[in-house]
């Protein structure tokens, strides 16, 4: 498990961040939400995780349209079924385009765009763990990933933490290039480089 989610966590966590820096509006309101809950006197817990409702809806769109394997594994059918419209014998083995499923626009409005907001309005109601067949970026059913809740619980804190205890801006002018690249895991094409300064009381980082 911690194998398999090391890269995964991490490419995550960069596309997070980049498509927050590329959207300072989101990470402001981030950071806003952090410092009504949190407050700017210590760090982020286990417990406080349930009140960032924004950031856990920042993590979901993340994983939406950039899912860390956005080819499932393979699958093979143990009896013949249809799926839209095509019978599928059995024995066939199956992998299911992730990256094209979550950003179908008959399910996702504005698939392309960046918005948490979704997930607190329109998709309030959708999860991440395979019960929602237009979201599933750790998969569904049986062969689902078994690290679905260590890596959000992993995400949820780490990106919390970050966000709180720093402030993030760009060497240069300009978005930062969301191109990806080819492979089992949706790495970022170019390294992400940002200026970080601390935004808690010097106190806290030592």
């Amino acid at each position: 498990m911690i194998l398999a989610g090391s890269d995964t966590t991490t490419v995550t966590l960069v596309w997070c961040l980049s498509l927050m820096l590329n959207n300072p509006r989101i990470l402001k309101k981030a950071q806003e939400e952090l410092d009504t809950h949190i407050s700017k006197d210590r760090f982020v817990n286990e417990t406080d995780i349930g009140k960032l409702v924004y950031i856990q809806a920042i993590i979901k769109e993340t994983f939406r349209m950039y899912p860390p394997a956005p080819l499932s594994a393979p699958r093979e059918l143990n009896e013949s079924c249809s799926i839209g419209g095509y019978n599928i014998p059995k024995g066939t083995r199956l992998i299911i385009n992730l990256h094209k499923i979550q950003r179908d626009p008959k399910k996702w409005p504005e698939p392309l765009k960046f918005k948490p907001e979704r997930f607190l309005t329109t998709h309030k109601d959708v999860d991440v763990k395979g019960q929602h067949f237009e979201l599933m970026p750790f998969g569904s059913g049986r062969r689902s990933c078994p690290g679905t809740s260590f890596a959000l619980h992993m995400l949820y804190l780490t990106v919390s933490n970050f966000l709180h205890a720093f402030d993030f801006s760009i060497p240069s002018y300009g978005l930062i290039d969301l191109t990806g690249t080819v492979g089992l895991t949706n790495m970022k094409s170019t390294p992400l480089e940002v200026l970080v300064s601390p935004r808690l009381a010097p106190e806290l980082y030592n």
